[in-house]
Formats: structure tokens, C-alpha cells, sequence
């Protein structure tokens, strides 16, 4: 039987990602958990996610990068978040930025916070996207140009993850062309939030908040199937995934 992993217990916690909505399929049940025992909860996002629509003529960047905004801080207040950093770059452009400049916005950040636990993408960028494969290691390299005084928590999915919805994330083009979506067994992981109940309900809500991006997805799953789908939240150190690159996860 596999082990259960560990839960998590990040005191500060501070996510790095590069869109808004990245947060919140990805951490916003740790974040609810980690306001839930009392510890500060800080939130930076690279860009506001101006081009992220298929409608450019309905919604063109000067008009979704506010509502996106807007979105975001609705999104991080459902799970009790209320600190919020722009690193203020464009969406799209990530792999175009100085990188020396952008690590230095994030060494900025971990200096401010002091953080205990970082979260952040895995090199693989969850997806694949080039914007958040960028963060990754910006994220990364800030962490240990600092000295690692924080553990890294990348994102990451599991066997049991892509058995349940590797079909359905196939259907949904959810994995860029040439990505190799993440997976690390279970008893690999440095911690897993399991999202029912109460816990569940806010990172919907959450997730709802993103209306501009979610409520298609919604609509096309059903409810149910949408709130299940990133229910499960699984992070796996960095340090093990950095000094073991060949390994996976």
C-alpha cells in the first residue's frame, strides 16, 4: 500500500506563478489550509494574463487584463488571501525577459516574505507553457541564489491523477505539443492537500472567481467533474527534483 503523504504544515507560504487562475487549480486548497492555522499567505503573479481568451476581438488585452485583475483578487480573497504582488511583464512574453532582471524581482520578494515554503511550476511548467516553464526558473534560481533558506514546492500531478483524467485532459488539448506532463508517485511527494468538503467549496469558489477562463470549462464538464478535477493538489520538493534531474516529477 502506498504511503500517504505528508501534510502540509509551510508556516509563510509564498506562491510564484505566471498567470491569474495559475494559483488557484494548483494551490488554492494549500493556501485555504495554510490561512486556516494562521500563517500569512503571500501571492506574486508574472503577468495579468491579457491573452488569454480566443475571442481577441471581444476581449482584447487592454480590456481582459483588468477584469483578469479584478478576478484574481476575488479568486485569493475566497480562500482568505489578501497580499498580492504584480512582477508586471506581459503575457506571452516570459522567455523574452532579461532573466538576470526577473530572478532579481524574485529574490526581492523572498527577502521581503521570508517565506517558509515556496510553490511554484516544475520545470515541466504543469502544462508545458512557456510562461510557466520561465517562472519555474526564475522561481528557482532566486531560491538558490538566496541560499534555499526556504524549502521549493514544485506542482506536480500523480499516477493516480492521470489515470482518473488523462483522457479527459487529452480531449481538452490541456498539454502543450512537446510537453511531458508531470507525474510523481505518491510516496514521493512532499505534500498533498485532498480538497472535500468545506475545503472544496472554497477552492471552487475560488476557481469560479476566474470566470473569464473557467466558466467555459465548467460548462462543458458539469459541475461535479469540474470541481473533482484538480481536487487533489500534490507538490514535490525541489531539491529532490534539481539534484535528481533525470528522475521524474
Amino acid at each position: 500500500m502506498t504511503p500517504t503523504p505528508p501534510q502540509p504544515r509551510p508556516g509563510t507560504l509564498l506562491g510564484v506563478w505566471a498567470h491569474p487562475d495559475d494559483e488557484a487549480y494548483l494551490s488554492a486548497g494549500l493556501m485555504a489550509q495554510t490561512r486556516q492555522a494562521g500563517h500569512r499567505v503571500v501571492v506574486a503573479t508574472a503577468t495579468r494574463g491579457e491573452l488569454g481568451t480566443d475571442d481577441p476581438v471581444r476581449w482584447p488585452p487592454e480590456r481582459l487584463g483588468p477584469l483578469r485583475e479584478v478576478e484574481l483578487r476575488d479568486s485569493l480573497a475566497a480562500v482568505d488571501v489578501h497580499e498580492h504582488h504584480w512582477l508586471g511583464h506581459r503575457d506571452g512574453e516570459l522567455p523574452r525577459v532579461p532573466r538576470d532582471g526577473a530572478v532579481a524581482q524574485v529574490e526581492v520578494l523572498l527577502d521581503e516574505v521570508r517565506p517558509d515554503v515556496v510553490v511554484t511550476f516544475g520545470p515541466d511548467g504543469m502544462t508545458g507553457h512557456d510562461d510557466h516553464r520561465t517562472v519555474s526558473e526564475w522561481v528557482t534560481r532566486a531560491w538558490q541564489r538566496t541560499g534555499r533558506r526556504s524549502e521549493l514546492w514544485y506542482a506536480t500531478l500523480t499516477p493516480e491523477f492521470h489515470a482518473t483524467w488523462g483522457e479527459l485532459n487529452q480531449r481538452l488539448g490541456v498539454w502543450y505539443d512537446g510537453a511531458v506532463p508531470p507525474e510523481t508517485p505518491r510516496d514521493r511527494l512532499a505534500a498533498e492537500v485532498v480538497c472535500a468538503g468545506e475545503l472544496l467549496d472554497r477552492k471552487h469558489r475560488a476557481l469560479r472567481a476566474h470566470a473569464s477562463q473557467t466558466r467555459p470549462l465548467e460548462e462543458l464538464l458539469g459541475t461535479e467533474d469540474f470541481r473533482s478535477w484538480f481536487a487533489v493538489e500534490a507538490f514535490v520538493s525541489a531539491a529532490s527534483v534539481v539534484e535528481a534531474p533525470g528522475r521524474s516529477g
